[in-house]
């Protein structure tokens, strides 16, 4: 009954945040947070409800938190590590916002989003010519762009890089 009454209180919560409620949903995650201080699922949502309101600094233990766990299914482990990461580069912790969205690059290859807020960090870290690789890169795979398609072998080259001369 009581994992029950967690997940009913969960589900509610996201679904207060995700109608616009974050006030709401925040202070009925931070009560669940209290209650089950080693569980991913709330940790990641408590992260979420804090972020959503500008609150980034106190986002970042619950990030750490969800992350720190195991049982955190993928789709939330993914989420988890671009807000993590997104929330430092907001917070100037730069070399930390490079490390996590590496760190979740590494584990999800193939999510765009993650790749873009790397190539931020990088570009707040000084890393310009690997954040442009990054950009190029996602731009010539997935524009619909006719242009950006006509030219995409040619962005791919530069991609690979970019000061090359004839």
């Amino acid at each position: 009954m009581d994992e029950l009454g967690r997940d009913e209180q969960l589900a509610t919560a996201v679904r207060l945040r995700e109608l616009g409620e974050a006030g709401q949903a925040r202070l009925r995650l931070l009560e669940l947070a209290g209650r089950y201080p080693d569980d991913p699922e709330v940790a990641y949502q408590t992260a979420w409800a804090h972020d959503v309101l500008g609150l980034e600094a106190e986002a970042v233990p619950f990030y750490e938190r969800a992350l720190a766990g195991t049982g955190l299914p993928a789709a939330d482990r993914r989420g988890a590590l671009l807000g993590l990461g997104s929330t430092y580069r907001v917070l100037g912790r730069y070399p930390e916002a490079v490390a996590t969205l590496r760190r979740a690059v590494t584990e999800f290859p193939d999510d765009g989003a993650l790749r873009t807020f790397l190539a931020m960090a990088l570009y707040n870290t000084g890393g310009h010519k690997e954040a442009m690789r990054i950009l190029l890169t996602l731009l010539a795979a997935g524009s619909d762009d006719p242009g950006v398609r006509r030219y995409r072998r040619a962005i791919e080259e530069y991609a690979r890089d970019l000061d090359a001369t004839c």
